[in-house]
């Protein structure tokens, strides 16, 4: 089995963090897993080839953004939400507030 990279906190750069949220299908996919917890890589339905998806997915694995867990046969997603307030406090909330105010689709009440 493939032993997947997550940077450590203290290696998780401002502007790799930034760089993976700045692709509308990455900051999608973390969206999600705010909103909803870990979930499955094929959860996302992203409208992308599987390989593109697995790009996106280790764009924000390597940042360190989130972290990918191995479940039996299937790949599981989950912010490290706690790791991001360590190292850039209010960073990925005030993003993912922003993401949803500018997104039509989403509900901006909350």
């Amino acid at each position: 089995m493939k032993i997947l990279h997550h940077p450590d906190v203290q290696d998780i750069h401002l502007s790799s963090v930034l760089y993976a949220l700045s692709d509308p299908i990455r900051l999608s996919v973390v969206s999600q897993i705010a909103k909803q917890g870990a979930q499955p890589c094929s959860y996302f339905g992203l409208p992308i080839a599987k390989s593109t998806a697995s790009h996106h997915l280790r764009t924000l694995r390597e940042a360190g953004v989130v972290r990918v867990r191995v479940q039996g046969t299937q790949h599981i997603v989950d912010l490290r939400s706690e790791d991001m307030e360590a190292r850039f406090p209010g960073l990925l909330a005030s993003i993912l507030h922003a993401a949803a105010l500018s997104d039509p689709l989403s509900d901006s009440s909350k």
